[in-house]
């Protein structure tokens, strides 16, 4: 037995000594050779570790050779720093350097050195500096990449998704996803300061009609009955104020079964926060302080609060929509009382028949050529608008196709209105209030892109408050809720539900950042007879209400406090903190437009098997 432990031992040292006078032994044996941990992330090397030894590790960015030096430049997580072979230095390194390929995934031993001052690269952060390397393992290799990987060169979307894993390595989609780990972590740092309580919510709940579709869960359990994915934790976080847990959050994965666009998704998270005993002041201003305190701590921004304030109606009739932005002016104005008495007709049989007439003003009327203003007209008709008008303001008056049908009086009095002078350009719509506010409204946005009137580096935090309650819906012939069937009525307003729900205001408020809505609240409902006559407002019946909220109503009667909360989109919000263009650029792992996830092939048909354990036929 010794005999045979010996032979055997000299075995293996003959192997030891084969494999390392071969380069496939060098590979075999990289395990082996670097047992060090990994000391500095790559990004992280500066002028001040000159002189250190350091290990580092990631994936090769890419790879020059000038015939004699070969560099590297070694990528991960917080950046790029250039690696050094030098074959004078470290013989066996530079030889297998050679066989290094693009995303290659290395470990290296090595020096920092100062790079000569007509070398320094001042577009990274560590271009100061490069490792000389001492020592080389090739951790794993790597087939060539289906697109580059450097950020610079245009690839489809879907690729990208079809190939996420590889799509995450890219910097800017790696600093998003970073950026949000930190949002995260400082809501949750902010809300614990405030004395909040994280608190999580079913994801396996009942389905209620809370204005997008559900994605149902069958059960098989319970043959024939489903479970919904939350639109949001919206009841479970009232029973929780019901409960006495008066300040509640968490970050939360929701699920909305509805038609998507660049900031939607089938599945989102929102900063969700609920509080008992406050008024609408006290939830804006803990949100207030949370978004100070994230945007300083993520983006080294100061925010200046109190944010600013506008009822809906004012949004409607200066920005015309509830989601103003509100980085550049060029505000409506109404004009009907001046045009309607011209002898435009369009104008006056528009006011005639109850519509209404708005204009923007832009200052500079010499940016805009006919050829651009034609093109106006069919930008606003998709929006329902019949046509776009408009004149040039000159010394002696104005210019344009309707000109003619406004006397001086009645130009002088738009001129003022409008805050027009010498080659202003004034632009006109008339129609129902409906169509002016939506065609205006997002003219204003286009000409503000257009033109370049949008400031790209400035947040832009609006608050809007009292909205309406309902809105009515002529495809279902009913009041449809603005937010949801538990918002509170203005208290004057409640004897409204009953007689007139159109003119019920709501005690609402909505945060809208840089013209989108990135979080929406209200205090709630805390009286069950209050809220059966919003569901009687609704068109539920009693009965329909108890079938689809009867738990709601049986809390309400056991003493529930005065409360209300706000949730926002965490995603929306990172999209424009890192200036994305789509919420896609800030989740892992989107979802397309079709609601597809085009890494794993989700969705996908499953076995006539697992359908008929949940007693399920497809058609």
């Amino acid at each position: 037995m010794v005999f045979f432990d010996f032979l055997r031992l000299c075995q293996i040292i003959q192997l030891i000594q084969w494999l390392r006078t071969s380069k496939k032994g060098d590979d075999l044996l990289s395990e082996f050779i670097t047992e060090d941990k990994r000391t500095h992330y790559c990004g992280n090397i500066r002028a001040q570790h000159a002189g250190e030894d350091v290990v580092l590790m990631g994936w090769v960015h890419r790879r020059r050779d000038l015939g004699g030096l070969i560099f590297i430049d070694l990528r991960d997580r917080e950046g790029i720093v250039q690696i050094v072979f030098d074959p004078e230095k470290k013989s066996q390194a530079h030889a297998l350097a050679h066989d290094i390929r693009s995303e290659f995934v290395l470990a290296i031993k090595g020096r920092v050195n100062l790079r000569p001052a007509d070398m320094i690269n001042p577009s990274l952060k560590t271009g100061e500096v490069e490792v000389i390397t001492d020592e080389l393992e090739i951790l794993n290799e790597s087939d060539t990449p289906p697109f580059v990987l450097d950020g610079e060169t245009e690839v489809s979307e879907n690729l990208l998704l079809k190939y996420r894993y590889l799509d995450l390595r890219r910097r800017g989609i790696q600093q998003n996803i970073i950026l949000r780990s930190r949002v995260a972590a400082e809501t949750r740092s902010y809300l614990q300061k405030e004395g909040f309580i994280e608190i999580e919510t079913p994801f396996l709940t009942k389905s209620t009609p809370e204005g997008a579709r559900d994605y149902l869960v069958p059960s098989r359990v319970s043959p024939g009955a489903f479970y919904a994915l939350p639109q949001s934790p919206q009841l479970f976080k009232q029973l929780l104020m019901v409960s006495g847990f008066d300040k509640y959050y968490q970050i939360v994965k929701c699920f909305r079964d509805e038609d998507l666009r660049a900031d939607r998704q089938p599945e989102f998270t929102q900063i969700d926060m609920e509080m008992s005993f406050i008024s609408e002041s006290d939830i804006i201003n803990t949100i207030e302080g949370m978004m100070a305190h994230i945007f300083k701590a993520c983006l080294d921004r100061e925010l200046q609060v109190p944010f600013p304030r506008l009822t809906y109606r004012e949004a409607i009739d200066r920005y015309g929509r509830d989601n103003p932005d509100t980085r550049f002016s060029l505000e409506l104005e109404d004009l009907t009382d001046i045009a309607g008495g011209s002898g435009f007709r369009v104008f006056s049989e528009v006011v005639k028949n109850g519509g209404m007439v708005k204009a923007l003003l832009l200052a500079d009327g010499k940016t805009l050529s006919r050829k651009d203003l034609d093109a106006l007209g069919g930008f606003v008709g998709g929006y329902g608008a019949k046509g776009l008008a408009w004149v040039r303001v000159n010394e002696d008056g104005w210019t344009g196709s309707i000109a003619k049908f406004f006397d001086q009086e009645e130009i002088k009095r738009i001129n003022e209105k409008m805050g027009a002078g010498p080659g202003s350009l004034i632009l006109f719509v008339a129609d129902t209030e409906d169509v002016v506010n939506n065609a205006l409204g997002a003219l204003r946005i286009h000409l503000a892109e257009k033109l370049g009137l949008i400031d790209a580096d400035v947040f832009a935090f609006t608050w809007i408050t009292e909205f309406p309650m309902f809105e009515y819906s002529k495809t279902e012939d009913r009041y449809m809720a603005t937010h949801h069937p538990f918002t509170s009525p203005v208290a004057q307003d409640i004897p409204l539900l009953e007689t007139d729900p159109g003119k019920v205001r709501a005690r609402a408020y909505d945060l809208v950042l840089n013209g989108s809505e990135i979080g929406g609240g209200s205090i709630r409902i805390h009286k069950s007879d209050v809220q059966s006559m919003a569901f009687k407002a609704l068109g539920l019946s009693e009965d329909e209400a108890r079938a689809k909220f009867g738990f709601l109503l049986d809390a309400l009667k056991y003493g529930t406090p005065p409360h209300g909360g706000i949730a926002f989109g965490l995603d929306r919000m990172l999209m424009i903190m890192a200036g994305a263009e789509s919420i896609r650029d800030v989740i892992a792992f989107p979802k397309t437009l079709k609601a597809t996830c085009l890494l794993t092939g989700a969705p996908s048909e499953v076995s006539a098997e697992q359908l008929a354990e949940l007693s399920l036929k497809t058609i």
